[in-house]
């Protein structure tokens, strides 16, 4: 665990590495293409100021998306609040602050930037299906993200896949509405590439930390409560009681425990979530070592 606990620390530096380099490249191209390298420095400092920004806010704007709220004492959802607080006494982990999402789909997500300021959340339908023990085993896997550093990862995922998508837009607008552009096709090529490359780059990335992190968050909440069925049947509900959400965004799929987006066949081949059996074999294989 403290092994990912690093990799992940080491991650994030190279994600906003790769955040600031792809920015700077689409910096670069428009420069090029209008002979103004002020386009480039005023682009670089763009993207390191939204970094910044996501660093410290894209927990809020990830709970704003979700339309999730607030439960502020033990009173106002004394099941839910009990369940995180007793896994955050035993784990030793920072209580998070807890959200509801008023949707029938029942799922689950945490956020955040560290276990100090960590946030987890559970939809109205999760709460529905789930007895106690499957609960608790949604909610360890959710603190397991929080104790592995994954939340911090996801958030400039997230922050990645917003950014990318924002100045593919813009290329896409100065290809078709830019002065003088209309008659340059260099500008509307690289208008139209970007707009074509930017969601297969955020897909990219959120595949390639999201399919282990949630392999590794099943181990660490099933350690934790050290009742790996508990887990295996609640992923097994997710499974045959999942739906669409109500609020969707592709860009923070890889926050909830499983897809919020009820993808087709070609879907299936981006999905930022291990398929749910090979999840609970898993599960199950680890419970035999118990």
């Amino acid at each position: 665990m403290y092994r990912a606990i690093a990799k992940n620390k080491r991650n994030t530096v190279f994600i906003i590495i790769l955040f600031l380099a792809i920015i700077g490249g689409l910096g670069w191209l428009a420069a090029y293409v209008y002979q103004s390298w002020a386009i480039l420095i005023w682009t670089v400092l763009f993207a390191g100021g939204y970094a910044l920004f996501q660093y410290f806010m894209a927990d809020k704007q990830a709970i704003s998306m979700s339309g999730a709220v607030q439960v502020r004492s033990k009173a106002d959802h004394p099941r839910l609040w009990n369940t995180v607080e007793n896994l955050s006494i035993a784990t030793g982990t920072p209580m998070p602050k807890v959200y509801i999402v008023n949707d029938p789909a029942p799922n689950a997500f945490a956020t955040g930037r560290d276990p100090e300021h960590a946030i987890v959340a559970a939809t109205t339908g999760l709460l529905d299906i789930m007895d106690d023990s499957e609960l608790e085993g949604v909610m360890a896997h959710e603190l397991g993200h929080v104790r592995n550093y994954d939340i911090r990862v996801s958030m400039i995922v997230f922050g990645l896949v917003v950014a990318v998508g924002f100045i593919a837009d813009m290329f896409l607008r100065m290809a078709f509405f830019g002065r003088g552009n209309n008659q340059n096709p260099i500008v509307f090529v690289v208008g139209l590439a970007a707009m074509l490359i930017a969601p297969i780059v955020a897909t990219v990335v959120q595949l390639a930390v999201s399919r282990q992190r949630e392999y590794l968050a099943d181990a660490t909440g099933a350690m934790t409560t050290r009742h790996p069925e508990a887990l295996a049947r609640a992923l097994e509900k997710l499974g045959a009681y999942g739906r669409p959400m109500r609020k969707q965004s592709s860009s923070m799929a890889h926050l909830w425990i499983a897809d919020p987006i009820k993808p087709g066949v070609i879907d299936r081949l981006f999905a930022t979530h291990p398929p749910i059996p090979d999840r609970v074999e898993r599960l199950r294989t680890m419970g035999g070592s118990f």
